[in-house]
């Protein structure tokens, strides 16, 4: 009787960890990887809380990738380290991420590279053909200042405007260096170019 009792309980368990042992139908996904809408979502919700971060500005640069298995990597550079911490906390919070690296540099207090910011966000929006971007409430030209050097990150409308963003920033006394990472929204048309 305890043997026939034994035999009946124990071919469920059998069963179940044959189920278990059998590989399932596969979707192209690995183990734990978000699905693409998910992954839309959270890039969203990702860009609009770094945006919204009260002491996020002109001076800093945040950007930030996200992962099928909900990895978000923070990147960029803040001139405050509570922005670098701000952002990593503020992140945490959204559905679905499941980890943060934080690899935002927070750059060094200087009373020259203060200055040369300064000067380059005068140079920069003080020019008429850029002064639209300041009126946004985060001007997406962004000015990072480090040792010396600038480096223009964000986004412009045209070409013209990176240029001239370009030249304004050159013109900074005491700038050792500028590289102009801005990206153009839509790049010219090739038939205007042959006009």
């Amino acid at each position: 009787m305890k043997k026939s009792l034994l035999a009946v309980l124990a071919l469920p368990l059998i069963f179940s960890m044959a189920a278990l042992a059998s590989p399932a139908i596969q979707d192209n996904q690995p183990t734990g990887a978000l699905s693409q809408r998910s992954i839309d979502r959270i890039i969203k919700e990702v860009r609009h809380e770094l945006v919204m971060l009260p002491y996020y500005g002109v001076f800093d640069n945040l950007s930030y990738k996200v992962d099928a298995d909900g990895t978000v990597t923070l990147l960029g550079q803040v001139s405050r380290p509570t922005l670098k911490s701000d952002a990593e906390n503020v992140v945490k919070r959204i559905e679905g991420v499941e980890k943060v690296v934080n690899n935002i540099e927070v750059l060094p207090t200087s009373f020259s590279d203060d200055r040369i910011r300064r000067a380059a966000y005068r140079a920069i929006y003080g020019n008429s053909a850029l002064s639209e971007y300041q009126v946004r409430a985060v001007p997406p030209i962004h000015i990072i200042v480090k040792n010396g050097n600038i480096t223009l990150e964000g986004v412009v409308a045209r070409q013209m405007d990176k240029q001239i963003a370009g030249m304004q920033a050159n013109s900074v006394h005491g700038a050792f260096s500028v590289t102009n990472n801005l990206v153009v929204e839509e790049p010219e048309k090739k038939d205007d170019k042959k006009k």
